[in-house]
């Protein structure tokens, strides 16, 4: 079957400027601002690029770019800010001209990049769900079969006649993607812009996309930072890094090798100088380890793992204490766990010298996902404070202990395995 977007060593490079700094007489100033006069009026009249700055650099947001996307593949695309993937959206929307090579595109091609991309703001929603039917290709009859449709979606009826640029951000949006999904493109290209609308409305979003290119067989390209909303959506997905196709496979693959090569740490962290210090207490190792004090960085969801510690009290003192926070792929907060005065060191004294402490996450409370840790170190009574970021890393894996021969995805980020009783009352 021949792909409906095939995309061929493709780069994109841009000349940027930069301004150099340095103390130069009246006479320089002069002489430069003369020549950026002239070569500024020498951009304009060629249809180059205006550069500002003294000094020029050849920038390549994408280089030698090579995929395939066939029917009614939903691909997501992820990478760090500045890994070209904004860029690459604009180039498959022909917003963008290429540098090198080429692309290849079968039918329609419907994008929302940015808040308001396609609108007119001096129109009326309404207007501009015509001139957008107009700029897919699509008669007034075609437009007018689904407009009623597009406008429940976007839920803007009492807005239709109001210019657009009187919309909030999250009414643009609303009607943008209504128009762009509603108007039956072969291709359709969303980027970060769904984020602007409530939490209703991207699930709304995401059922819309899911359903075009099950039931219709259209193509979906989908840039986010949500991890989750990309895995539950897309089927394929492309890792971009630096410009580059870092990795092109199936989505499960491809959400695993980036959380595993992102910036988290993994089982542990050990310091040999310039120690993370709360007071007199010095931290030197922190790892995640199993019930035999093996290092992990992967469990099943049924058994205990550690946080463990190694510090070092400088000089005797009141204790201070750990602070351990687990936070889910969308950086959100799930738990947090502080040590107490009861079964640990902290409002203790403690004699100079090395220590080991450890926190016991129990088995069947978290779900199957990928949970980042910080570690806060504090001193007695607060007055010190150290917060390590995102320090470690653990992957819960599935047990399947008690699920029998259900193997769907359970919902949520705890799991737990509460107590169940029964009475007959025969």
């Amino acid at each position: 079957m021949e792909p409906i977007i095939k995309v061929e060593n493709l780069g994109k490079s841009y000349i940027i400027g930069h301004q150099r700094e340095s103390y130069v007489a009246l006479r320089d100033v002069l002489t430069n601002k003369a020549r950026q006069i002239a070569s500024k009026t020498k951009n304009i009249l060629s249809g180059g690029q205006l550069i500002a700055g003294n000094e020029l650099e050849e920038f390549w947001a994408l280089k030698d770019i090579n995929f395939e996307v066939n029917q009614g593949d939903r691909v997501g695309i992820i990478g760090r800010n500045g890994a070209g993937k904004s860029t690459l959206l604009k180039v498959l929307s022909r917003i963008t001209e290429p540098t090198t090579g080429r692309i290849r595109l079968k039918g329609r091609v419907a994008s929302l990049l940015e808040v308001g991309t396609g609108f007119h703001p001096e129109l009326s929603g309404r207007e501009n769900i015509y001139l957008n039917g107009a700029i897919l290709g699509m008669g007034r009859a075609e437009v007018k079969k689904k407009f009623d449709e597009i406008v429940d979606f976007a839920g803007v009826e009492k807005f239709l006649d109001t210019p657009v640029k009187r919309y909030s951000s999250g009414m643009y949006v609303r009607l943008a993607f209504a128009v762009a999904a509603h108007l039956e493109p072969e291709i359709l290209i969303v980027d970060e812009v769904l984020a602007v609308g409530d939490a209703e409305f991207q699930k709304k979003c995401l059922g819309k996309m899911e359903d075009v290119s099950k039931n219709d067989g259209r193509t979906v390209i989908f840039v986010s930072h949500n991890i989750a909303a990309i895995k539950s959506l897309c089927n394929k997905g492309i890792i971009l890094k630096d410009g580059c196709v870092s990795l092109d496979s199936n989505i499960d693959e491809v959400v695993s090798h980036y959380l595993n090569s992102s910036a988290f740490s993994t089982y542990g962290f050990e310091w040999t100088k310039d120690f993370p210090i709360a007071e007199q207490t010095a931290l030197k190792k922190i790892q995640i380890v199993n019930e035999k004090r093996e290092p992990i960085d992967q469990i099943f969801t049924n058994q205990d793992f550690y946080i463990q510690f190694e510090f070092q009290v400088l000089e005797e003192q009141i204790g201070g204490g750990f602070t351990v926070i687990f936070y889910d792929t969308e950086e959100r907060i799930i738990f947090s766990s502080i040590c107490n005065q009861v079964d640990s060191f902290y409002g203790k004294h403690l004699k100079k010298g090395n220590y080991l402490a450890s926190c016991k996450i129990p088995g069947n409370l978290l779900n199957d996902e990928i949970f980042n840790i910080s570690i806060a170190l504090f001193s007695f009574k607060y007055n010190n404070f150290n917060l390590l970021k995102n320090v470690l890393r653990i992957e819960l894996i599935d047990s399947n202990d008690i699920r029998n021969d259900f193997s769907g995805k359970y919902g949520g980020i705890f799991r737990p395995n509460f107590r169940w009783n029964y009475t007959s009352l025969l």
